[in-house]
């Protein structure tokens, strides 16, 4: 993988980061608590929050991606489809961590939730289905960040 892929990946990494700082906090809010909310739910609210502000790193991760190259920044046209790529992604990386939430759920829910408990065809299960989960992510972010990259 080149440099540039990885602080593609790093700097999409950081708008989930970011987001997920206010999704948290709207969740709370909507429940009245801090936890993960109702045992009926993943803990990730309803919906998606996507937050396009750059935090401190993101902008470090952006000018090392888009101006450090080219000496300027990005036109407003640019900058517009990057900020395509990064809700994409967000709203992506929101429903994969949905995915993998409710693989543990309803695995736990299925065989309990002591791991020291499950049989040896249990734990494979268990390490086989969030193995699919996370490749399926790390494929989807690798794409994003080609994408980002492509604009």
């Amino acid at each position: 993988m080149s440099n540039r892929q990885q602080l593609a990946e790093s700097f999409l990494q950081e708008a989930v980061f970011a987001s997920r700082g206010a999704q948290a906090a709207r969740h709370a809010l909507a429940t009245g608590t801090e936890g993960a909310g109702d045992a009926g739910q993943c803990g990730l609210g309803e919906r998606a929050a996507v937050v396009l502000d750059l935090s401190p790193r993101g902008r470090e991760l952006f000018d090392a991606l888009f101006t450090e190259d080219t000496g300027a920044p990005a036109d407003e046209g640019r900058l517009s489809r990057m900020q395509q790529v990064m809700r994409q992604w967000i709203t992506r990386q929101d429903a994969l961590d949905r995915k993998r939430n409710h693989f543990l759920k309803d695995f736990r829910h299925a065989h309990g939730f002591d791991r020291n408990a499950y049989s040896e065809e249990q734990v494979a299960e268990f390490e086989q289905g969030l193995e699919r989960i996370n490749g399926e992510n790390r494929e989807r972010l690798a794409e994003a960040a080609r994408e980002l990259l492509a604009l």
